[in-house]
This record gives structure tokens, C-alpha cells and sequence, in this order.
């Protein structure tokens, strides 16, 4: 049986003592911090401080560093075999030749969490990758980041770590840059590879979901990080930046944002059952009363995420359903 963690609420109350007089909100991931984004507040916050790998959260950093640089928007880059990921051995939407603009590659590393994308944006960087090493560390050190060291761009790097505290400190400074919070935020990236239409959909199922106000947004898993989620939402007269690392499963992370999500609504919290896992080689299932959650298997070294869809996206999920999410 799973022991409640400790959780910090606003007001400083320690969830979990004897006679606590606010609701217990028991979560799966093993760092989370949401903090009121107009007053600073923090109002939930568990192990905010500790390092921890990041995965594709990494990749709002990069493009803060690559928009940072003020290049075209429209320069045309080109995919190639240093982009193949030979870490993780991912796979990717952009096929080796392809030749997109740098604001679409921007958009397929924000809402697909494309690797090769990604690793193109770096090396494309003014001067090359080693002035946008340099540039990234540069970044770090003036948002005034304590527990974070990046290796490369992507976050395939397990070595790519922060802490909660840090990375919600990303994220505010990530809304401030008007395209990363339209980019991140839409639910479709609809382009053209190699002369045909192609179609992405965000890692983020939240985004687009009826009754869902997802302002920022980017999810990120690799086997060393777990399930990642930092995003910017809306709720009531609200705006919050929540931070979630280290999830066991896609659907104990949808589990924990729903309830942070009921709680910051004042809604009664469900009853958290302890999710009864059915795996296959294709499949992992959470269930709990009402709520079912369906999950592609989690993508790693083991096991590649297939090509995204070029099809017409399907239409989107009934609330607290999180569809298939294959992001590194």
C-alpha cells in the first residue's frame, strides 16, 4: 500500500497529521509545486527543492534561448542525421532532408515535442551549438536557476535536471514570450513535410479539452525522469503555474492534475482509489469511479514512439479522460 506523501498547502498546514482541517490531496508524482501566478503564492508544494531529471521540459528553455537570439522566424533549416536521437533512439515526425522554417520548428518542439526538431533549432543557433551551449547556461544563471544543469537541448539527457522550484520559475518566465505560450497552447500543429500535409497533435491532452483554460503547456517523460508536466492553467478567477515530476504512469499524472484541478476549483475531491493497472505490450490502464484513463505505453530507449499521425485528429477526449501520449 502506497503511503501519503506530505504535502504543504497554503497556509502552511501539513497534510497528512492527525485532524488536518483542509483536504488531503494524496499525489503519484514525486515533486510538484503550484503557486498562485498573480501574488507568488505557493499553495501546494512537495520536495519543491529537490533536482530530479527533466526531460522534455527542457525544451522551454530552449526556446527561450533560441527566440532569445532573434533570428528569422522564416529561415528555412534543414534535418539532418545529427539530429537523429542515438541516446534514446527516438523517433521523429521530420524525416532526415526535410527543410522547414525555424517559427514551425519552434512550434513541432512546443506541441509534438519533435527531438530532431529540437536538436535542429540548436544547431542552427547564431554561431553554432556551442554558442548556444553558452547561451543556455547564460539563461540559467540570469532566471536565477539554483538546482538546474543542462547537458543538450532536447532532454533526452537524463543529466538534463531541476528542481519543482526552478522549473516554475521557467514557466513564468516562459509567458512572457507571447509565441511559446500561443504554441504550446494550441491542441493541432497542422504544416507540410517533405510536400505533404502533416498533422501533430499536442504531448498535453489538456489542451483543448472543454471546460480546460490551458494558457502554457509542455509534458516530457523519459524512464529516468517518469511523467513531466509544467503548464499555466486557468481555473475560476485563477491563474496558477503548476509544476508535476516523476509520475509513475501518464494516468497517475492525470489523476494528480485533476484533483490539484478539483481543489483549486473548490470542488469535492473524488475518492482516489489506487489505480488497478492492466498492462499489455500496446496498452496501460487506470481506472477509477468515474473516471477512466487509457494510455499508450510510455516511449524510451525500449521502446520508440511510433510516426504522428498524418490523419485528421480525433475529436477531443470527455473531461477527465487523457488520451495517448508518446513524449520524451
Amino acid at each position: 500500500m502506497r503511503r501519503k506523501p506530505w504535502i504543504l498547502l497554503a497556509g502552511l498546514t501539513w497534510i497528512g497529521s492527525a485532524g488536518a482541517g483542509v483536504s488531503d490531496i494524496e499525489l503519484a508524482s514525486a515533486h510538484a509545486l503550484v503557486v498562485d501566478e498573480a501574488t507568488g503564492q505557493v499553495l501546494l508544494a512537495k520536495a519543491p527543492q529537490q533536482a530530479a531529471p527533466i526531460a522534455s521540459l527542457t525544451k522551454l528553455l530552449t526556446a527561450m534561448v533560441v527566440l532569445d537570439a532573434r533570428q528569422s522566424p522564416k529561415d528555412t533549416l534543414r534535418i539532418t542525421d545529427a539530429d537523429i536521437d542515438r541516446l534514446k533512439r527516438t523517433r521523429s515526425g521530420v524525416p532526415v532532408g526535410a527543410t522547414l522554417p525555424r517559427a514551425t520548428l519552434l512550434e513541432l518542439a512546443l506541441v509534438g515535442s519533435d527531438n530532431r526538431a529540437t536538436s535542429a533549432l540548436a544547431r542552427h543557433y547564431r554561431a553554432g551549438i556551442d554558442a548556444f551551449r553558452k547561451a543556455m547556461q547564460r539563461k540559467i544563471r540570469a532566471l536565477g536557476l539554483k538546482a538546474t544543469a543542462i547537458e543538450e537541448p532536447t532532454g533526452l539527457s537524463p543529466a538534463n535536471v531541476a528542481s519543482a522550484e526552478d522549473l516554475a520559475r521557467v514557466l513564468k518566465a516562459a509567458a512572457r514570450y507571447p509565441d511559446i505560450a500561443r504554441w504550446s497552447s494550441q491542441p493541432v500543429v497542422a504544416t507540410t513535410v517533405a510536400g505533404k500535409p502533416w498533422e501533430v497533435r499536442n504531448t498535453n491532452a489538456w489542451v483543448g479539452m472543454p471546460g480546460w483554460d490551458v494558457m502554457l503547456s509542455k509534458t516530457g517523460y523519459i524512464r529516468e525522469a517518469g511523467l513531466c508536466l509544467s503548464m499555466r492553467l486557468r481555473v475560476g478567477e485563477r491563474t496558477v503555474d503548476m509544476v508535476l515530476m516523476g509520475a509513475p504512469t501518464a494516468a497517475e499524472r492525470a489523476l494528480d492534475v485533476q484533483n490539484i484541478a478539483y481543489w483549486l476549483g473548490g470542488q469535492p475531491l473524488p475518492a482516489r482509489a489506487k489505480p488497478a493497472f492492466e498492462w499489455s505490450a500496446t496498452a496501460e490502464t487506470a481506472t477509477r469511479p468515474e473516471v477512466e484513463f487509457t494510455e499508450a505505453t510510455d516511449s524510451g530507449a525500449e521502446a520508440p514512439p511510433p510516426e504522428p499521425s498524418t490523419t485528421e485528429p480525433s475529436a477531443p477526449p470527455a473531461a477527465g479522460e487523457e488520451p495517448a501520449e508518446l513524449d520524451v
